[in-house]
């Protein structure tokens, strides 16, 4: 008993330097955190001046610099009045609130796609963040409608939901589909229908046996026969090849199945999230800054663009799994989300303010293999930072 003490004794002061450290690292990048939101409110300020009343801001145009915008039908429609209203949680700024209600009146219409697997991305980030800060129960009406109009995409023999309606495919499913089963899980939590959440369940187990790689790499694309449930072919569509690993869709497994764990608590997603974040954590091609390059097999790398949305997105999915794990892990999860903040924070990311057209951070990538939004700002990007920041914020 008194040898078990003497060494417990010997052990404690590194233990206390060691927390000690990591309390240091927490409070100066919440410090950091919260002049990155204040830099962020100035930011969106100006933009919220010079944004086309009928129109949504998307990226920067890679030829002239100018400003790039969308309709409400594009899938990014949703990001800013969803990242508008995270700035009005941290500002409580009323101006950030009529931004947010003035632009989800161009999405509202949105409920009704049925032709778009992005109503997750599209209604829920807006709507759901509209009714968690207000209770107007109105928003539930219009979710829910959403999530209707996204089960209509279900095909019960395949178990998935279909992506894409254009292209020479036959029924396309992405990793990115991951990110709109939240909606379907709400929509059972609030309707009491368990059809919705049985459809997101199906969904994710059919995408964890054909999706994955055994190293839990994710493809991008499984291409369906509709009529059997058979896979074509495993594809892709944004990354270097099919069988690479698209740093950004490995970002949007581990994002979707950390939530489904948040919203079933079935052990099987939790298990699935884990062995994503730690695919992406051993990568030999992981800068040391975290963030990544556009593809983690990207031909040329490291003379290759990084893909800032991918480390916003693994970051803020990386501090909510941190708190569903073991202890090991927890901090191993936690750290790495630290590490890729105070890079995304950094002036090498960040953008000075009034410029990068108003977007907070710089030098994402949307579609490299089709020359598009290839080193500019992106609206998810800065959506999923300030989610990232303001998860980081309430966790501690």
């Amino acid at each position: 008993m008194k040898k078990n003490l003497f060494f417990t004794i010997l052990l404690l002061p590194a233990f206390l330097l060691q927390t000690y450290a990591q309390n240091k690292t927490d409070r100066a990048l919440l410090r950091k955190a919260d002049e990155t939101l204040q830099f962020a409110a100035r930011q969106y300020k100006l933009m919220m001046k010079h944004v086309p009343d009928s129109l949504l801001p998307r990226t920067t145009n890679s030829k002239d610099g100018s400003l790039m915008t969308s309709n409400s039908g594009w899938w990014t429609s949703g990001f800013y009045p969803g990242t508008t209203w995270y700035l009005y949680e941290y500002t409580k700024d009323p101006a950030f609130k009529a931004e947010a209600l003035k632009r989800m009146e161009l999405v509202k219409k949105e409920q009704y796609n049925t032709h778009t697997h992005d109503l997750g991305f599209m209604m829920y980030c807006p709507y759901g963040n509209a009714l968690r800060f207000t209770g107007d129960t109105a928003y539930k009406t219009i979710l829910l409608t959403s999530a209707r109009s996204l089960a209509t995409r279900f095909n019960p023999t395949v178990g998935c939901i279909k992506s894409w309606d254009h292209g020479t495919w036959k029924f396309p499913v992405i990793i990115d589909n991951m990110m709109n089963l939240e909606l379907l899980n709400w929509a059972t939590r609030v309707s009491g229908d368990k059809q919705f959440e049985q459809i997101a369940r199906t969904h994710a187990n059919t995408t964890i046996k054909n999706h994955f790689r055994p190293d839990y790499s994710s493809y991008h694309v499984i291409d369906y026969d509709p009529a059997t449930g058979a896979v074509f072919q495993k594809k892709t569509h944004q990354g270097a090849a099919d069988g690479s690993a698209w740093s950004r869709g490995q970002a949007w497994g581990l994002y979707g199945y950390t939530a489904m764990y948040r919203d079933t608590k079935d052990k099987a997603y939790l298990d699935q999230a884990r062995h994503i974040a730690d695919y992406i954590l051993s990568q030999r091609n992981m800068p040391a800054d975290l963030v990544p390059y556009w593809d983690y097999d990207a031909p040329g790398i490291p003379n290759v663009p990084r893909d800032v949305s991918a480390a916003a997105v693994t970051a803020s999915a990386l501090l909510e799994l941190s708190r569903y794990t073991d202890k090991a892990n927890s901090k191993r999860y936690w750290q790495a989300a630290e590490k890729m903040l105070i890079s995304l924070c950094s002036p090498a990311y960040l953008a000075k303010e009034g410029e990068n057209n108003d977007f907070i951070l710089m030098h994402s990538v949307g579609s490299l293999p089709h020359k598009s939004e290839v080193d500019v700002p992106l609206t998810y990007a800065d959506y999923y930072f300030v989610e990232a920041l303001m998860r980081y914020k309430g966790i501690l």
